[in-house]
């Protein structure tokens, strides 16, 4: 498997980090976690176009987790560079439905690609929900910030990475994680600015002591955030710690 990031950074998009999204992959099979505004130029610049991602799970319905699947919708309609004859398969929560009844009373049928061409799967969000992404098995939970936030962890031939989308310090986090290959979280507090349902660096030592990852990415910076003070989080965890960047790619 192979994680790119394609954003590692907020809403507040900077000229070194973009908005949430990272790319898992697994040969020809491209998974998209979250795709914030500016994601498509992200992919382009890998070498890759629309027309190679299989599947997208959106963590949560925050703008600068799921913009880009506006122009991602538009573009399937035409026949005008979008080539890709098999199914994308989009999995979202359940509550997706209202959500995409607004996009398309916003653009109409502009946002709504053929049928053949796209399968949207509906996530139940009681407890850890199982289902298969591709080659890869998943697992969701709920977790602390929207309504519908929802981590991920993925699996295949024994290697696992969890993808904590937005969230504050909960304990389904830590149950998803557990033993994990790598932990993917986000960092978009700090000790100079902390905001309620996120993370910061004393609620990630405490979830990476408990769930006992082998490597932690952390992403999701503002500006506030970027210099994470490592020496809390190397208090209770011992493993790697790494740093996210736009085009940070990491094999496992």
């Amino acid at each position: 498997m192979r994680l790119t990031v394609l954003g590692s950074g907020t809403g507040w998009i900077t000229s070194e980090r973009g908005a949430p999204s990272y790319l898992l992959s697994q040969g020809d099979f491209h998974l998209l976690l979250d795709l914030g505004p500016g994601t498509i130029k992200q992919l382009l610049r890998i070498g890759l176009t629309l027309n190679d991602i299989s599947a997208i799970f959106i963590s949560h319905f925050h703008p600068d987790h799921v913009t880009d699947l506006i122009p991602f919708l538009f573009a399937m309609r035409y026949q005008l560079g979008y080539i890709r004859k098999e199914k994308v398969h989009l999995y979202v929560h359940k509550n997706f439905s209202l959500f995409y009844e607004g996009l398309q009373k916003a653009f109409g049928h502009w946002v709504s690609p053929p049928e053949v061409l796209l399968e949207i799967h509906l996530i139940e969000e009681e407890g850890l929900y199982s289902f298969s992404i591709g080659p890869f098995q998943a697992k969701t939970i709920k977790v602390k910030h929207n309504p519908e936030s929802l981590a991920i962890r993925l699996e295949l031939d024994n290697k696992s990475i969890i993808y904590s989308g937005d969230t504050g310090f909960c304990e389904e986090i830590i149950t998803l994680s557990q033993g994990g290959d790598l932990l993917l979280l986000e960092c978009a507090n700090s000790e100079v600015l902390s905001v309620p349902h996120h993370l910061g660096p004393e609620e990630i030592s405490i979830i990476c002591e408990r769930a006992n990852p082998k490597r932690v990415l952390l992403s999701h910076f503002y500006p506030h955030s970027e210099e994470v003070n490592l020496k809390i989080i190397k208090k209770k965890f011992q493993g790697e710690i790494i740093l996210a960047k736009d085009f940070l790619s990491i094999e496992f």
